[in-house]
């Protein structure tokens, strides 16, 4: 069996399209432009040199390379194969901060993109709890509904940046209300869990009492602290040059609020994990404490698991490509010694 698993992406079909009708047209031009400059009569003389054959096979070479990246990008798949999967009932939701404080560089590369790590090796080690992704600033905003499609949910994180949210700040309250709202809505499911991750600067949206209205619904909230509790810049990044965050004609700085996710910990019953600066291994600690409460076991779904086949057509792509670089398209010549 074999499939696309990203099927979208045919539109990328159109660059093909289009080289193809460059290269037609750039072998037209050639053409007059020799009409133009010389004599017909001196044509075969001024062309000897040049082998119109190796001109075509460079040119099927190219387009090969490109239809082979053009799959490569629709992400080819086969040889599935089943698997069953225990939907263990617990619903997760990773609430992910992603205001200017958290591009902070005390963990490199900066805190936001050490946090869209850590939640990617979590998902990792899941076997049929559903994940969801909300993200937040100033404002909040749902990047992911609650799903077993654990590829569909990765994707979406990766494209995770500040500019998803347009306005500034550290709203954690506001977004631990959107979570009991808008995803846990399923009152009689008891496995309900938040993974918070932020520096935890949140000044005024009351995330304590928001905390203290999901415990009250049975939501656990576990919070992970990033960054230097001593503070750290914020360096806003435009190629290579730089300049710090500024407000009020003063450099800003970034500090992690330990206190505050400790006490929304606390009142939910969840874990706080002082990650800091530090390297940490999230999914050994959700395995070994937020993931070890007893859950129910509500359904079995048998699933197919699909080797990936892009690394194939990406080689042939490669080759192609290298061997058109070096192949010219100068004749090549044989002399003979001797006197013939």
């Amino acid at each position: 069996m074999f499939r696309f698993a990203e099927i979208e992406n045919i539109y990328w079909i159109l660059i093909l399209f289009v080289v193809i009708l460059t290269y037609f047209y750039s072998f037209y031009r050639k053409k007059q432009a020799l009409l133009k400059l010389a004599d017909p009569a001196l044509h075969a003389q001024l062309t000897d040199r040049f082998s119109l054959t190796k001109q075509w096979v460079k040119f099927i070479f190219v387009i090969t390379a490109l239809l082979m990246l053009i799959i490569t990008l629709l992400r080819p798949q086969g040889d599935p194969v089943t698997k069953t999967i225990k939907k263990q009932g617990r619903d997760l939701v990773f609430v992910l901060d992603i205001s200017k404080s958290m591009l902070a560089e005390d963990l490199k590369p900066n805190r936001l993109e050490r946090a869209k790590q850590l939640i990617s090796d979590v998902v990792d080690v899941l076997e049929g709890d559903r994940v969801a992704l909300l993200v937040f600033a100033g404002s909040t905003a749902i990047k992911s509904p609650l799903t077993l499609d654990y590829y569909y949910f990765k994707n979406i994180l990766s494209r995770i940046s500040p500019d998803d949210v347009n306005k500034g700040g550290t709203n954690i309250g506001d977004a631990i209300r959107v979570v009991s709202q808008r995803l846990f809505y399923d009152q009689d499911n008891k496995f309900r869990d938040i993974i918070l991750i932020t520096d935890g600067e949140d000044h005024e949206s009351f995330p304590l009492e928001a905390a203290e209205d999901a415990a009250q619904k049975g939501i656990r909230i576990n919070t992970v602290g990033l960054g230097n509790p001593d503070g750290a810049n914020i360096p806003i990044r435009q190629t290579e040059n730089y300049s710090l965050l500024k407000y009020k004609s003063k450099v800003v700085e970034t500090r992690l609020d330990e206190t505050t996710l400790k006490k929304i910990s606390e009142i939910t019953k969840g874990v706080f994990i002082p990650v800091r600066t530090n390297l940490v291994d999230l999914a050994d600690l959700y395995k070994d404490y937020i993931a070890s409460s007893l859950k129910n076991v509500v359904e079995s779904k048998k699933s197919k698991i699909w080797s990936e086949l892009y690394q194939f057509f990406l080689g042939i792509a490669i080759i192609f490509l290298m061997v058109e670089t070096v192949l010219g398209e100068i004749k090549f010549r044989f002399h003979r010694k001797g006197g013939f």
